[in-house]
């Protein structure tokens, strides 16, 4: 088994979307939301019943940059950050039995209804855990 991390972004990455899925979250109804929410949901407790959820969670779109700079207090700034289409909504981290069933797992998840009801097609980034890629080369 190896572990995964599925990255869900606040915008869309990868390549270039599925036309008519562009529309941001922020965009839904508060019944589109919660479709989406549960799909992701019962997709999590279909990978729990077959051994491969680890964990999951979603992200705030805020954030502080924190950093070690000798004694005294810790420099804190809220930017410069990455644009927006680069920051992590959410995850999930899946156990599995290869690459090729994390790719087909997060395929499954990219389906997860939008707006309309309509599958929104997003692009997931799919990482191997490092310490899991150190293990299975010795």
């Amino acid at each position: 088994m190896a572990k995964y991390l599925l990255l869900k972004h606040y915008r869309r990455g990868g390549p270039s979307p599925v036309p008519g899925t562009e529309a941001p979250m922020d965009e839904w109804t508060p019944e589109e939301i919660t479709e989406h929410i549960d799909y992701m949901r019962r997709f999590a407790e279909k990978l729990a019943r077959n051994g491969e959820f680890v964990s999951e969670s979603a992200l705030s779109p805020e954030g502080t940059f924190v950093r070690y700079d000798g004694d005294g207090r810790p420099p804190v700034t809220d930017g410069p950050f990455a644009e927006t289409k680069d920051l992590i909504a959410g995850f999930m981290i899946i156990d599995v039995e290869s690459q090729e069933r994390a790719y087909e797992a997060a395929a499954e998840l990219s389906a997860a209804p939008g707006q309309g009801g309509r599958p929104i097609y997003e692009w997931l980034e799919v990482r191997p855990f490092l310490t899991e890629t150190l293990h299975t080369a010795e």
